[in-house]
């Protein structure tokens, strides 16, 4: 990864820092982007600390304006970008809306990559990385993208539903870059006792799972505490020469390649999905 620069979302705590961490050990340059620009200027010189390069720029990634500044800073910095790992993440216990009016899960995990890479696609020249999360694959509602009808139920959740969305803007993303030798492929890291899932009390979980929620709270410390191992995917997917020009696939937690779910190869559901987005970002990025 020497010589090549590296910029990673959502990347000042949890499963990003340590996507950042392994990069930067293997040489690349790593721009790590947060929403707290106190909280990524020490991670980065955390991470820096050892001899490697690494960089932070704060923004919000759920605001639309706040990418498009993201993006001309990155440009200013830039004249390649190798890597885009979109990693940023959501989990409010309740239904919110951005100050664009966007669903909070939807504009972190589906939003968010769309707006993000479109901006950066003069500057790319390699991989996309998007990491779903959760526990995707079940059925996308596409009368219920922003929740407008439920954010969570008996076993529904808004989080796991965008990631599943995002999986399915994702193989879209892949067919629009085809031949421009872009690449967009999407990582499951598996679960990690992370901030985020640290924060996430009771309320947040689908009703049926609320009960066992005490008990997650023992386990998950003690067994999913390194968050270098759900690190691994995404380092994989960004690194790797197995994955050379490999666009459009789906890696699991353990680095292989495995099935997408039906509801993200619908093609009703990405097309859906990608006009939505386009429809939310027209001002700011306009059309292709």
């Amino acid at each position: 990864m020497r010589g090549k620069t590296v910029l990673i979302t959502g990347s000042t705590g949890g499963i990003g820092k340590e996507t950042a961490r392994g990069l930067a050990a293997l040489g690349a340059r790593v721009i790590l982007v947060g929403r707290d620009p106190v909280r990524a200027r020490r991670a980065a010189d955390e991470l820096g600390a050892g001899g490697g390069q690494v960089e932070a720029l704060a923004a919000d990634m759920t605001r639309l304006g706040e990418m498009a500044a993201l993006a001309a800073r990155v440009a200013e910095r830039c004249d390649r970008l190798d890597v885009l790992i979109n990693n940023v993440g959501a989990n409010p216990p309740r239904r919110t809306l951005t100050e664009d009016g966007v669903e909070t899960t939807f504009a972190a995990h589906v939003l968010a990559p769309f707006t993000l890479t479109r901006l950066l696609l003069p500057l790319l020249v390699g991989r996309v990385v998007n990491i779903t999360g959760g526990i995707p694959g079940g059925p996308i509602d596409l009368d219920n993208l922003q929740a407008e009808r439920r954010y969570l139920g008996w076993t529904f959740a808004q989080y796991n539903h965008t990631k599943t969305m995002q999986m399915a803007m994702s193989l879209r993303f892949a067919e629009e870059v085809g031949g421009t030798g872009v690449t967009v492929n999407v990582a499951y890291p598996g679960h990690g006792h992370t901030p985020m899932n640290q924060s996430l009390k009771a309320a947040g979980f689908p009703y049926l799972y609320r009960p066992i929620v005490p008990l997650l709270g023992l386990v998950a410390p003690r067994f999913f505490a390194d968050l270098g191992k759900p690190a691994r995917s995404s380092i994989h997917l960004a690194s790797s020469a197995e994955v050379e020009g490999v666009s459009g696939a789906y890696f699991s937690m353990k680095c292989r390649r495995t099935a997408w779910p039906e509801s993200a190869l619908n093609r009703r559901n990405q097309d859906t999905i990608w006009a939505l987005c386009e429809n939310l970002t027209r001002e700011v990025i306009g059309r292709l």
